[in-house]
């Protein structure tokens, strides 16, 4: 049996990327490694730190030491620590907003990339320009900060956290030629955005799928 681990900054998407693994990946063991000290440490720093860059090291150490036969990093906002994490271990460590960003780079034009955690944003439009030059597609990189919205949904549920979020998206949507959510909590909006007029990609489907094709199963 296959095995794979997930590293969490935060408890909020656990259940949703479990739920998709269930589904794409039913014969593959997933160990899910949760700290949620680590998001609250990049906010408070503005981005990345040493020590959370050393923690997710860390992590991605023992899930190769555990045995398991690939990585799937979770938070974009810690996104650039895998980076320096991959030059430590000899198993696949994905970003789990990679595909996303791979699709979004090859239509180009205006990418809308929305983040309500300000510490995703600069994070995950770095990611989406070097998908950018790697494809040599040509495109605008558009940052879009829904302040607030991650707090409102830690603090008083989803619905009004999806109302922030829908209603800035379908602004943005007017001169967007596409959109990347940035996050994995902003998946659950993305059955209300099925009549937006350009494409909106989220992350977690995608990067579960990109696992699929990592572990061979």
């Amino acid at each position: 049996m296959k095995k794979m681990a997930i590293i969490h900054t935060s408890f909020v998407s656990v259940n949703d990327l479990a739920a998709l693994c269930k589904e794409i990946l039913p014969g593959v063991a997933v160990t899910n490694i949760v700290d949620d000290s680590l998001l609250p440490e990049v906010r408070e720093n503005g981005g990345l730190t040493k020590n959370v860059t050393r923690r997710i090291c860390a992590y991605a150490v023992e899930a190769q030491q555990m045995g398991c036969d690939a990585i799937l990093n979770q938070c974009s906002s810690v996104g650039e620590a895998v980076d320096v994490a991959r030059e430590l271990i000899n198993i696949p460590y994905v970003k789990v907003d990679e595909p996303m960003a791979e699709k979004a780079a090859a239509i180009g034009g205006r990418i809308a990339v929305i983040a309500t955690v300000p510490t995703t944003l600069g994070p995950s439009c770095r990611l989406v320009e070097s998908a950018v030059r790697k494809l040599g597609t040509k495109a605008e990189v558009i940052p879009v900060y829904v302040d607030g919205a991650f707090d409102v949904l830690l603090k008083q549920g989803s619905e009004a956290h999806n109302a922030m979020l829908i209603n800035r998206i379908r602004e943005v949507a007017k001169t967007a030629d596409c959109i990347v959510l940035a996050q994995g909590s902003m998946v659950c909006v993305a059955p209300m955005l099925a009549d937006m007029p350009v494409p909106v990609f989220t992350s977690p489907r995608l990067g579960i799928e990109r696992m699929k094709d990592v572990l061979g199963v």
